[in-house]
């Protein structure tokens, strides 16, 4: 054996040990092996604690199993709850204790040993078969336009669309990452927070929670005034400047209630926590607030209309490795690397987002600590939470710092204890779970998954294959059915050729592969408008028979991009650019409209039908 052979196979079992996926497939099935640079790169900056054992913080386990605690006898040993009542523990012939039947975070003990356990459900918090077969619309909260919002979507314009839609039987709104950001500059993503545990200001409702207060203050100072009502009519958000003047108003709102509504300031500030002396303190903590309460009430009214879930959270995969939440779990995060994706089909450069996560060794030392936190502030007051990228549960393609898209590794994490703790979650906030599950999907991933509860999302782009678009009936019963997805242009954009069009003209496509992608998509929409034809009136449009195919099929919940209910044509984001297109800025009409009020009651009226055979 050479000494090169020797150091490779070393190599590689050390990446092994540190969790690094060498060997994988690509989106097209095709084996790969990530090259030895990458691994050494990876491996040094996870540092090497990443390959040595650490003690089990938090085991995890479901209702009805058994769990093998380390150090254990079969001796005598009890469980206590969280309240601190205890009851016999049992243990099998194997040596492993039954785990409780009830699910919450226990302790085993044993004596002077004590172990936590967090036991969970079979399954996540899931619709009931009286309320199957409903649906919603999904925005980008930005895009909102509420009642004097100040430039910049907030839980007023959703409360608008909430009532459009419960006019139809909608039961769900699912908006886009509403995180606290890192920063407004040309660049901004929702995609990128400074925080993800803390609600981003700029999406508080000043005038829906404290109408005279905020009405007062914009009257009072003609210039602030004029400002928020300049971003208010833009078709396109300026976010450095409107977001600096929304968050002007807002922090102007404490002092305001101090001198004129002093009462109600004082009832006010008991709720925001010790530890604000400091008046930067107070603005951060009475923001905070201010738009927890702004979408709590419309939670709150949209439980009142007896919708079935409500508002769905999003969470972003990772966040800002300078921002708050990196600096308030430091031990935990990952460092010197960034995360993003292999190439794909779309993507045939790979993609680096800027933003990291948490190192696997230091979740499990931590007890899964922050992974609980977060779960717990993003599910609060919502009914449903979309997971961003779930397949990171399982593994997630890091890369260093300032390295090429594509000179990553996929990097494993604890699946199981990650996802009995994301079901428990769910569970106890009644909050069901949707998963992205898009992109090059880990095989057996989609059916655990599935059996857990926890919903995945069919788009009617991917719901193909070389025969054409998929009957409504082979479409997954534990899935999300949407259109599209904030990553692909709207169906009238497709239908149109419009993201083509863009393509050629950033350079992406050549005159011959614009020649191409025209031809083929000619094609797709011919398949399109078969695979309607049989039960689809004649006279219907492409576009009505594509939202009637997404509704008819067997999802429990489908979602209507709010762009596809407007019949917008420009995609909110085109992955790849940061200023050639208007990413994350585009502003959308209220409702109202008569044509929206048509696709609306299509797609309602589409889900009515029975189950497809």
């Amino acid at each position: 054996m050479s000494a090169g052979t020797s150091e490779l196979r070393d190599l590689h079992t050390q990446a092994r040990a540190a969790g690094l996926q060498v060997h994988w497939e690509d989106v097209s099935g095709a084996p790969r092996t990530v090259e030895p640079e990458v691994l050494r790169a990876v491996l040094d900056s996870l540092g090497p604690g990443a390959a040595a054992p650490t003690c089990a913080a938090l085991q995890t386990g479901i209702i009805g199993q058994t769990v093998a605690i380390a150090g254990s006898s079969r001796s005598a040993a009890v469980w206590r709850d969280e309240e601190g009542r205890q009851s016999p523990a049992r243990c099998n012939a194997d040596g492993h204790w039954l785990l409780p039947a009830t699910p919450g975070y226990w302790q085993w003990q044993q004596d002077e040993r004590k172990q936590p356990v967090a036991v969970a459900p079979q399954r996540a918090w899931h619709l009931e078969e009286a309320e199957a077969r409903c649906w919603g619309l999904a925005l980008q909260t930005y895009s909102l336009r509420g009642n004097a919002d100040g430039g910049i979507g907030d839980s007023s314009g959703a409360a608008a669309w909430l009532g459009a839609m419960a006019a139809h039987g909608g039961a769900a709104l699912a908006l886009s990452p509403m995180h606290q950001a890192m920063g407004f500059g040309d660049g901004f993503s929702p995609y990128s927070p400074s925080d993800r545990a803390a609600l981003e200001p700029v999406h508080a409702a000043p005038t829906q929670v404290l109408p005279e207060a905020a009405a007062a203050i914009r009257a009072a100072d003609p210039d602030l005034a004029a400002r928020l009502a300049h971003h208010e009519a833009q078709s396109l958000i300026d976010w450095p400047s409107a977001a600096r003047t929304k968050r002007e108003w807002i922090d102007r709102l404490p002092a305001w209630l101090q001198a004129h509504q002093p009462d109600l300031w004082q009832t006010i500030a008991a709720q925001l926590g010790s530890g604000c002396a400091a008046l930067d303190d107070v603005r951060q903590a009475f923001a905070q607030w201010l738009v927890r309460h702004s979408w709590q009430q419309v939670q709150q009214h949209a439980v009142g209309e007896g919708m079935a879930v409500g508002l769905i959270a999003d969470l972003a995969v990772g966040f800002d490795p300078h921002g708050q939440e990196a600096q308030r779990n430091a031990d935990a995060v990952l460092r010197g690397l960034e995360l993003g994706a292999p190439p794909d089909a779309f993507n045939p450069h790979g993609q680096a987002w800027g933003i990291t996560g948490y190192a696997p060794h230091a979740l499990r030392a931590s007890g899964y600590a922050p992974y609980i936190a977060l779960l717990r502030a993003v599910m609060a007051d919502r009914g449903g939470v979309r997971i961003d990228h779930i397949l990171g549960l399982q593994r997630l393609w890091v890369l260093p710092q300032g390295a090429g898209a594509g000179q990553g590794v996929y990097l494993r994490y604890p699946f199981d204890d990650l996802l009995n703790l994301l079901v428990l979650e769910s569970s106890r906030h009644r909050c069901v779970v949707i998963g992205e599950d898009l992109g090059v999907v880990p095989a057996g991933i989609r059916d655990a998954l599935a059996t857990r509860g926890v919903l995945g999302m069919d788009v009617l782009p991917f719901a193909r294959d070389d025969a054409g678009f998929w009957p409504p009936q082979r479409w997954r019963r534990s899935a999300v059915a949407m259109t599209s997805t904030h990553d692909l242009p709207p169906l009238a954009g497709w239908l149109d050729r419009s993201d083509l069009d863009i393509r050629q003209q950033l350079g992406w496509l050549d005159a011959a592969q614009a020649e191409a992608a025209h031809a083929q998509r000619t094609l797709e929409i011919d398949q399109l408008r078969a695979a309607t034809d049989d039960w689809a009136a004649e006279a219907a449009p492409l576009d009505e028979r594509a939202l009637q195919l997404v509704a008819r099929s067997p999802a429990p919940l489908a979602l209507l991009p709010l762009e596809d209910a407007l019949g917008e044509r420009a995609q909110p984001n085109l992955p790849g650019t940061v200023h050639e297109h208007p990413n994350w800025r585009r502003r959308l009409p209220p409702p109202g409209d008569a044509d929206v009020e048509h696709r609306l009651a299509t797609f309602a009226a589409a889900r009515t039908l029975k189950d497809p055979a």
